[in-house]
């Protein structure tokens, strides 16, 4: 292990990413999509260019830790020290970072007494060729407008209790549905009834679109209508000439499911880690 102290760590590291940590993150383009991001415009960043990126927006969202596959156990070290100083999982914060760096740091932080472990496992999928559903949902997809803001916010409540993790106020995700509605990015499933049944958003990231906020209430779920609504809203993103991309819950067997028969592609993996 690496006998550097942490100030000569920090001082390897530069406060700002460039075009250098652009090409760093090519490989990982689709798992990191969010790290590439968030690091345009983020409360911390902090690169070496080469080996270690290290990116926080605001709590209740995580830490994001880039580490090149062939890292060593020094610049494990380096990432673990540099992170737990600026951001101890005492205050809260969690780690979105691959499997080899989170066992790195499971293991070093008990060796301090602390219990890190495993909240998420996620996959990352992208999709160039989305695929029609085999099950037409009734009714049809709809953006939304303005007036399904009041509706939208309770969608976002719903769906981030449900998921447990990045809540937020009702203030919040009301600012959120605002500016997505403005951009457009926002839209529902209405079942033949007229009734919102289901959510989703895509957000463009440079060449690519992230497609998130897929939800259905409990009571209008095994009708597709969430599969039919991710279909429509990544064949709008593609017209738009991005590259869709999506987060999965690796424990949610029957949502992958539901990606992959529209025609999403697992292109990597990675997972949260927080105090147990």
């Amino acid at each position: 292990m690496s006998s550097k102290t942490i100030n000569e760590r920090e001082e390897e590291m530069d406060p700002f990413t460039d075009e250098r940590d652009e090409l760093l993150l090519e490989k990982d383009r689709v798992t990191f999509s969010v790290l590439k991001q968030i690091m345009k415009n983020c409360q911390y960043v902090s690169s070496d260019h080469e080996k270690l990126i290290i990116c926080f927006s605001c709590l209740p969202f995580p830490v994001w830790i880039w580490t090149a596959d062939d890292a060593t156990e020094a610049e494990k070290e380096k990432a673990y020290q540099l992170t737990m100083r600026r951001f101890p999982p005492e205050e809260a914060y969690t780690y979105n970072l691959k499997y080899d760096l989170a066992e790195y740091f499971i293991e070093r932080s008990s060796q301090e007494g602390k219990t890190l472990s495993i909240s998420i496992d996620m996959y990352a999928y992208e999709c160039s060729d989305p695929v029609e559903p085999a099950y037409m949902a009734d009714g049809c997809f709809h953006r939304c407008k303005e007036e399904d803001i009041d509706v939208l916010v309770a969608f976002m409540d719903l769906f981030h209790r449900e998921i447990g993790i990045d809540q937020q106020s009702l203030a919040s995700y009301r600012n959120t549905a605002e500016e997505d509605i403005r951009n457009g990015y926002l839209y529902f499933w209405k079942n033949n009834t007229g009734k919102p049944v289901a959510c989703c958003h895509y957000h463009p990231n440079g060449s690519m679109a992230s497609i998130g906020l897929v939800y259905t209430r409990k009571e209008d779920r095994r009708h597709h209508y969430a599969q039919n609504l991710v279909y429509q809203v990544t064949k709008i993103a593609m017209e738009q000439g991005y590259l869709p991309v999506l987060y999965t819950d690796a424990n949610y067997l029957a949502s992958n499911a539901c990606y992959e028969k529209i025609g999403y592609l697992l292109r990597g993996k990675l997972c949260t880690i927080g105090l147990s």
